[in-house]
């Protein structure tokens, strides 16, 4: 059975580059074949001679033509190939995960929009993509770290001890195992509690602070054991503390070779695909590439 290819998405800038070198790293690192896309959006008109142009054919495409160079000059280079397709990149996209084992792309490419941290496409096809989508950001982003990080590789991945994503946790232990790295993994719990009491008005619990992190604790042990099982050679340290999911993922993410997070479960009253807040936030702030996992990925 032939591996499926890594997918850079390339439009010639700089963003585009960088995730352009990261796919590379990573076909190389799955031993998988890499397929370079750029989505041209042109549009026919009329030379005064009559005739009507259209975008250039493949072989003459400036941006692959970029590509194919930057590829050639790396080491122990994968099985390339490189495609143009044209159309729309949020449209066109999503649908190429569907032949991919992993859809990386910049955070922002051409005609974006200087003030945003995440151009339209990246959030598109994030939340699209049947593969996991890997949104490489710009280099300078600036994050305040929690605790000083240990020294060598690390993956993060978040993990929700009421509700876990076993797919989000098999793709971060995969990542790590990939990379020789080690797997930080990041439980926040609400803290303080509160419930409704009255209408308009909340109040706290009276729970033991201790308590429910101990419990936090448990029940994230218990979620990454049978992936602890199927990857031994992977070390694993949790992280449990109160707060805001997404400030400690983003946190984490400094100096991290990635960051894993799910994308969003769909629900009954909500069938389209979403993308969950923590997951925006961690798209926009994180100094680390993010890779998006899909339910059932």
């Amino acid at each position: 059975m032939s591996t499926l290819p890594v997918i850079a998405a390339v439009d010639g800038s700089d963003d585009s580059l960088r995730a352009l070198d990261w796919a590379l790293d990573a076909a190389r690192g799955r031993r998988a074949p890499l397929r370079v896309v750029h989505v041209r959006q042109y549009t026919a008109w009329v030379q005064p001679d009559g005739l009507v142009t259209g975008p250039p054919d493949a072989d003459e495409d400036a941006v692959l033509k970029q590509a194919r160079t930057r590829v050639s000059e790396a080491a122990d280079r994968p099985v390339t190939e490189y495609l143009a397709l044209d159309g729309t990149p949020s449209a066109l996209l999503p649908e190429l995960g569907a032949t991919a084992q992993l859809l990386v792309l910049g955070s922002r490419g051409r005609g974006g929009f200087a003030s945003l941290l995440l151009g339209s496409n990246g959030m598109a096809v994030a939340r699209d993509a049947e593969c996991p989508v890997v949104v490489v950001p710009r280099p300078g982003r600036e994050v305040e770290p929690m605790e000083p990080a240990e020294p060598g590789p690390r993956v993060v991945v978040g993990l929700r001890a009421d509700s876990p994503d076993e797919t989000t946790l098999a793709v971060a232990f995969a990542e790590a195992a990939v990379r020789g790295a080690r797997l930080h993994v990041v439980s926040a719990y609400q803290w303080p509690l509160q419930t409704w009491a009255m209408p308009g008005e909340l109040s706290a619990v009276m729970i033991d602070q201790d308590a429910v992190e101990a419990e936090t604790r448990t029940l994230a042990e218990g979620f990454l054991a049978p992936h602890r099982e199927n990857r031994p050679d992977v070390r694993v340290d949790l992280y449990v503390a109160p707060g805001d999911a997404a400030g400690h993922l983003v946190s984490a993410s400094k100096d991290a070779e990635l960051v894993v997070v799910g994308r969003h479960r769909r629900r009954l009253l909500a069938p389209a695909r979403m993308m969950g807040s923590v997951t925006q936030a961690v798209l926009l702030h994180a100094a680390s590439p993010v890779a998006v996992v899909p339910p059932g990925s």
